[in-house]
């Protein structure tokens, strides 16, 4: 038993904790940005919203979320395109994609005792953490990879028409990605739209990142407490051995 603190694990609990919090702010952050998008598309069509000029188009930008209207001198965007909540949304993400990607390393690490940053840990401690760090992220992939490409896993072929009654005016699906899960759909009319968002279909496709490197970490701890267990029991069976040899 005293064997099993002899091995280290760095203190990632900040780290985690600073994750969370960004990770809230993102979320909060996003949903108001989201909220100043609506109409804010109908208002600049009808001159609601005034720019530099004549408007030229509307377009939707992926993050910070915001509506822009371009106009001939100049851009005009809802209140995720500029100002202090664009400051925070991205100040929050960068601290999020840091601690996450730290605290994720660290995880695949096995560092001596002795550092301030270290902490006493044992094998088996270290694989349930490490277990729950691949689990926490690799749901969060499976879930928003589902969200976005749940038509192309019902059928590739015919991804634009799935989930849908459409008769006789089915969409054509002319090419397809699952990585990331993305479709080009033409419409009857001639009309071409993605299937998803380029956002979301990026999205689904970075989230692998932090999955794929909590499996290693937690691949590295399972070889790690495998091999000390295998020890153990090699320990144990030199032990019964001296102790049957002396019986005798």
């Amino acid at each position: 038993m005293s064997n099993a603190r002899t091995y280290g694990g760095y203190r990632t609990g900040g780290l985690w904790a600073a994750a969370g919090i960004s990770f809230g702010a993102v979320v909060v952050g996003s949903a108001i940005a989201l909220f100043g998008m609506l109409e804010f598309d109908e208002r600049c069509m009808h001159g609601l919203t005034q720019g530099p000029g004549r408007l030229l188009r509307v377009r939707d930008q992926a993050f910070p979320p915001a509506t822009i209207c371009e106009f001939q001198y100049g851009e005009v965007s809802s209140i995720g395109g500029g100002g202090v909540l664009s400051v925070l949304l991205w100040g929050s993400l960068l601290v999020l994609v840091a601690c996450l990607l730290v605290a994720l390393i660290a995880e695949c690490l096995d560092p001596p005792l002795g550092s301030d940053l270290v902490m006493p840990m044992s094998r088996s401690a270290k694989l349930r953490r490490t277990g729950a760090a691949f689990f926490v992220t690799g749901s969060v992939f499976l879930m928003v990879y589902a969200f976005a490409g749940w038509r192309l896993v019902a059928g590739p072929s015919s991804a634009c028409a799935a989930g849908a009654d459409w008769g006789t005016q089915v969409p054509k699906t002319l090419e397809y990605s699952f990585f990331p899960p993305q479709a080009t759909c033409q419409y009857t009319s001639g009309l071409t739209r993605q299937m998803n968002p380029d956002w979301v279909a990026s999205l689904a496709t970075e989230l692998a990142v932090p999955a794929l490197i909590a499996g290693v970490g937690f691949a590295l701890a399972w070889r790690r407490w495998a091999v000390e267990r295998r020890r153990s029991r090699s320990g144990d069976e030199e032990l019964r051995s001296v102790a049957s040899g002396l019986d005798g």
